[in-house]
C-alpha cells in the first residue's frame, strides 16, 4: 500500500497546478503587466520543459499566455507566432503529462494564431502538436492526415535554409512515429529511413533557439521509438545501441532516451534492464518517469510483477518522492 501511495504522489505536485492553466484555457485572465520581453519569457519557459520543470512551466503558462493574447491584439505577425508558440508549449507539457483534453485545446489554438502569423514553421510546430493529441486520443487517421498535410506545407517551403531543413526533418519523424502507432510498417519505416536521409546534413548540435532542434542523433532516437511502436524490440535496441546522454542538450531528452530504450527491454520483457534505464532517466529527469502516465505504468508493472529485481524498489521510492 505504501509503495502504491508514493507512485500517486508523483503526480501531485503538477496536477495541484493545472487549475490556474484550466482556467486560463476557459476564460484567460488579465493581462500580469510584467515588463519582461515575451521572447525571454518563452525562451524560460521552454527551458523548464527542457530541464522537467513541469511545476514551474505549469504555474508560468496562465500568465504568459495572457500577456501573449495581449500583445497578439494588434493581429501582426510575430505576436501572433508568439502567441501560438506560448500555447504549443501548453499543448506539449499538457501531453507529456496526460492531459489531452485540455492539450487538444491548446493545439487548436495554437493552430488558428500560427495560420493567422503566416509563418510556415510556426503552423509546422502547432501541426505537429495537434496531430501528436490526436494520435493520443485515438484518433490514428487523422492524426496522420494532419501530419502529412503539415510536411506538405513544410516542403513548399523549398527547404532553402536550414531552419526549414530542420523542421523537414522533425516533421517525417512524427509522422514516422504517428504511422508506427497506427500499425502502418511500410509508411513507418519509410519515413523514419527519409528523415535519417535528411538529417545527415544537419549539425550535430542544434543552434541555441531553432525551432526544431532535431539533429542525426535525436532521428536515431526517434527510430527507437518507432521500431517499439511496431512491436520489434530487437530492432528499437539495435536502433538505440549507439545512443548516449552526451548528444543530447537538454535533461527532458537525456531521460527521453532511457524512457525510450525501457520500453523496449519492457516490450522484451527484461525487467532488470528495464529498471537500470527507468534509473537512469531518473537521475537526469525525473519528471519523465514520475509525470509520464505510461512510463509510470511501467514502474507499476516492475512492481507488482518483478518487486525482487535489482534496482526495482530504488526505482519505485525515487519516483515516489520526486527528485532522487
Amino acid at each position: 500500500m505504501r509503495r502504491r501511495s508514493l507512485l500517486a504522489a508523483g503526480l501531485a505536485g503538477p496536477a495541484a497546478l493545472l487549475g490556474g492553466l484550466e482556467d486560463a484555457l476557459a476564460s484567460m485572465p488579465d493581462p500580469t503587466g510584467s515588463s519582461a520581453p515575451l521572447d525571454g519569457r518563452l525562451a524560460v519557459a521552454r527551458a523548464h520543459f527542457d530541464a522537467g520543470r513541469h511545476d514551474k512551466l505549469l504555474a508560468s503558462l496562465p500568465g504568459l499566455l495572457a500577456d501573449a493574447h495581449h500583445v497578439a491584439r494588434t493581429r501582426e505577425p510575430l505576436p501572433l507566432a508568439r502567441l501560438s508558440a506560448a500555447y504549443s508549449l501548453a499543448s506539449q507539457v499538457l501531453t507529456k503529462i496526460g492531459r489531452y483534453e485540455q492539450s487538444r485545446l491548446s493545439a487548436d489554438r495554437a493552430t488558428v494564431y500560427a495560420d493567422w502569423s503566416g509563418s510556415p514553421l510556426v503552423a509546422a510546430a502547432a501541426a505537429r502538436e495537434l496531430s501528436i493529441v490526436l494520435r493520443h486520443q485515438d484518433q490514428p487517421v487523422s492524426a496522420q492526415r494532419h501530419i502529412l498535410d503539415a510536411v506538405s506545407k513544410v516542403e513548399e517551403t523549398g527547404l532553402r535554409t536550414d531552419a526549414q531543413a530542420a523542421a523537414y526533418a522533425q516533421m517525417l519523424c512524427t509522422t514516422s512515429y504517428t504511422a508506427a502507432r497506427a500499425g502502418d510498417r511500410d509508411q513507418a519505416t519509410a519515413m523514419i529511413h527519409a528523415a535519417t536521409l535528411a538529417a545527415r546534413a544537419l549539425p550535430q548540435e542544434a543552434p541555441t533557439g531553432r525551432l526544431f532542434p532535431i539533429t542525426p542523433a535525436a532521428v536515431d532516437l526517434y527510430a527507437v521509438g518507432v521500431h517499439w511502436a511496431l512491436g520489434d524490440a530487437g530492432a528499437a535496441l539495435e536502433a538505440g545501441r549507439r545512443l548516449r546522454t552526451e548528444q543530447f542538450p537538454t535533461a527532458e531528452r537525456k531521460g527521453r532516451m532511457h524512457t525510450d530504450l525501457a520500453r523496449a527491454w519492457w516490450q522484451w520483457v527484461k525487467p532488470e534492464q528495464t529498471a537500470a534505464e527507468l534509473l537512469a532517466a531518473v537521475r537526469v529527469s525525473p519528471a519523465e518517469v514520475r509525470d509520464r502516465p505510461a512510463i509510470r505504468n511501467i514502474v507499476t508493472g516492475l512492481r507488482t510483477r518483478h518487486a525482487q529485481v535489482p534496482g526495482v524498489r530504488a526505482l519505485v521510492a525515487a519516483v515516489g518522492k520526486g527528485t532522487p
